[in-house]
């Protein structure tokens, strides 16, 4: 060890001695003593140390040779960031960059908990270095991890971002386990052993398999897969036949024309449209949302259950619902021919969309019909009613009568004239493809199909964002200001804008970034210029990064991406609580009743928000498991894909038929040495002078597929036509 180094390595031993004794004082000789060092050069450095620590007022001498740790030293706070080699990153609000913490100065802590630190003085140009003194909180105490039995012991090792050292499991589980298996562990303590304790809750299976995988996903997001049987029982217990008192209550709309259109495979029909014609070319739409909020109500455990979860998770083999299946599936999903319950926002509206007049309140509503998407675009596209036995949801061709193939069509008619009015006032346009499985009995994927909007799709959307966008002005406008949730969406990050207008450039495309208006107006255009182009999807994908992540808020500040000045959730309370809420809220204005306390709201919309986060987390993971699961039988096959990432590391390319992402290593590269150009992103060819770089169509072959990692290696062959 060089001269330098071992001074700050003593520093670093003086500095643990006196934080694990801070109300202690220490001589140098006892400093010595605790470090095993007697001889005259070492007490000579421990001598140079503690002035130096003294210089930089990180110690005191509290009398004459004895130093103590200084009382005054500058705490903060931050998130604990692990990489995967063990070196520790915090993220503090009180430093522009990340604090680095070395890998013996976690303090027991693990991947993203907050934790209290200091900083050492800085060295030059080198990042800031810091230490954890204390963890404030745990951000979870249950992990997912592989078992490994030796000699009878028992170690769980994590992902090395959660935690660099293994878990020892101190008791027998009781659960039967062997070596190999995926297991989700609960965090007991840690005291001073080299190891931290845990307790296995439960076995997830093989690691590989299906059900495993989908499990640890879950797991690993701290989010459940079913029900407790409490829980269960709580949700059995309720009245499926409607009150005849609760009905005298409602606004009656069972006799009216009202339909449901929604996925193929949807059992939770949180949303119908009822259709009236009136006199003067107006018409009524009714949009009518399951009441969940009759069914479940404050402080009950069904609300406390559905706070926990927030959200329904939506994965590619199954749903994990909000609610339990009685009531998402049953109870309060809008299904054909039964009496339901719901909560309601009915315009009367002109062809152009615009509104004449509108209320709000419960109903009662009894739906017609139930469509799939695909059946009532065949409407759309035919202006009939016939549908036949290979779209039939029945597997059975029937004739829909002519009243609402007619409601149908002045709906999308209408739907396309509010779309064209939100283009219009900056509202960014979106269509990003879907990716979807077929799957079978097992739920293993036998196509990757890429699935986009239609009109029967945007039809439902532009009146829910109606429902959303009016009820959330009716409460938003009303003096004095009252309480209520909203679902805001910020303005665009103004680097990441940059970020995306010099890639563009290569692409022959420009944004004018003069004012938030004229931006979204920009973004539209070349959202609109790329259609069909090689490089859409990138580009799509690269401007979505751009923008602001939306999350709910009592504090409106608008919804930048849909250009609406006042926005909320009302359209899903079957899988979202925010939505629940905004029904809570609403029937206690109407009830003219006073407008309750803002944090209590605001606490609640922050677990919302960061709930429907690892959601989506676990929706994305599951798809890409899925895809590379689809692709372990096509190793060795070639395929068309689009460069979508170029790093140091290698290039990610995207498969065009499919939307698997893989990667291709430099050495992956065929036919030369390819350097990586850091300027712009790109691999050059030291012979060719071939670049590759961020849209380009390439040639790929399949090399491998593991869907543990949930990741794929190409060979990158060459450029595409």
């Amino acid at each position: 060890m060089g001269k330098k180094k071992k001074v700050l390595s003593i520093q670093k031993s003086i500095l643990n001695i006196l934080e694990q004794n801070p109300t202690q004082s220490f001589t140098y000789k006892q400093v010595g003593s605790r470090l095993g060092i007697n001889d005259p050069s070492g007490r000579n450095h421990i001598i140079k140390s503690l002035k130096k620590l003294e210089d930089i007022k990180l110690i005191e001498q509290v009398k004459r040779g004895n130093y103590q740790l200084t009382q005054k030293k500058k705490y903060h706070e931050g998130i604990l960031d692990l990489s995967g080699k063990g070196i520790g990153y915090i993220i503090s609000e009180d430093f522009e960059n990340d604090i680095v913490i070395s890998s013996n100065q976690h303090h027991k802590a693990f991947g993203g908990d907050t934790v209290q630190f200091y900083v050492y003085p800085s060295r030059g140009k080198r990042r800031q270095e810091g230490k954890i003194t204390a963890i404030l909180s745990r951000k979870r105490k249950q992990f997912v991890g592989t078992l490994q039995k030796k000699n009878n012991t028992l170690f769980v090792k994590v992902n090395p971002r959660i935690s660099s050292t293994d878990f020892y499991i101190d008791k027998e589980p009781e659960v039967d386990t062997k070596d190999g298996d995926r297991v989700l562990i609960e965090f007991t303590e840690w005291n001073e052993s080299k190891s931290p304790q845990a307790k296995i809750l439960e076995v997830l299976g093989i690691p590989g398999e299906l059900g495993t995988e989908i499990h640890t996903i879950l797991a690993e997001y701290g989010l459940p897969y079913k029900f407790d049987n409490h829980i269960e029982v709580e949700a059995e217990k309720i009245e499926t036949t409607l009150s005849t008192k609760e009905i005298d209550k409602r606004m009656d709309y069972r006799d009216v024309l009202t339909f449901t259109i929604d996925p193929t495979d949807a059992k939770d029909l949180d949303d119908a449209l009822s259709f009236k014609t009136l006199e003067n070319n107006l018409f009524e739409v009714g949009i009518h949302i399951a009441d969940v909020s009759h069914y479940v109500t404050p402080g009950s455990i069904l609300d406390d259950e559905a706070y926990q979860r927030a959200t329904s998770v939506y994965l590619v083999d199954r749903v994990v619902p909000m609610l339990p299946e009685k009531l998402s599936n049953k109870v309060c999903s809008l299904r054909p021919n039964e009496e339901k319950f719901t909560f309601s926002a009915i315009f009367t509206l002109d062809k152009e969309g615009n509104v004449h007049n509108q209320k709000f309140g419960r109903t009662v509503i009894n739906s017609n019909y139930r469509f799939a998407y695909h059946e009532a675009q065949h409407i759309i596209e035919t202006e009939k009613g016939t549908i036949p036995t290979e779209l039939s949801l029945t597997n059975k061709s029937y004739t829909a009568s002519d009243a609402v193939v007619e409601a149908i069509l002045q709906l999308n008619d209408t739907a396309k004239t509010l779309r064209k009015k939100r283009m219009q006032s900056g509202a960014i346009s979106f269509d990003k493809e879907e990716v979807k499985f077929k799957l079978d009995k097992e739920s293993n994927p036998t196509e990757v199909y890429v699935k986009t909007s239609k009109e029967a799709n945007k039809l439902i959307e532009e009146y829910m964002l109606l429902a959303n966008k009016k009820v959330s002005e009716f409460i938003a406008k009303q003096d004095p200001k009252k309480t209520f949730v909203f679902r805001v969406h910020d303005e665009p990050d103004e680097e990441k804008l940059d970020q995306l207008k010099n890639v563009i450039a290569s692409f022959g495309y420009s944004l004018n970034l003069a004012s938030p208006e004229t931006t979204a107006h920009s973004i539209n255009k070349l959202l609109n210029d790329i259609r069909n182009k090689k490089e859409q999807n990138l580009i799509d994908t690269l401007t979505i990064r751009t923008m602001s992540k939306a999350i709910y808020s009592t504090n409106n500040i608008g919804h930048y991406g849909l250009a609406f000045e006042y926005y909320t959730h009302f359209t899903s309370p079957i899988r979202r609580y925010p939505d629940v809420v905004a029904h809570r809220l609403l029937q206690h204005y109407l009830d003219e009743k006073k407008s309750p306390q803002q944090a209590t709201y605001e606490s609640v919309m922050k677990h919302c928000s960061s709930m429907e986060v690892l959601a989506t987390k676990a929706e994305r993971d599951s798809i890409k498991f899925m895809q590379v699961k689809y692709m372990e039988e096509r190793i060795g096959q070639e395929f068309i894909g689009v460069i979508s990432g170029v790093v140091e590391r290698g290039i990610y390319i995207e498969i065009e038929e499919n939307k698997c992402e893989g990667m291709a290593r430099p050495q992956d590269i065929s036919g030369d040495y390819y350097s990586y150009n850091e300027r712009d992103y790109s691999f050059v060819g030291e012979k060719t002078k071939t670049v590759f770089q961020l849209g380009d169509r390439v040639l790929v072959e399949v090399t491998a597929a593991d869907p543990i990692k949930r990741h794929l290696d190409f060979l990158l062959l060459r450029q595409a036509e």
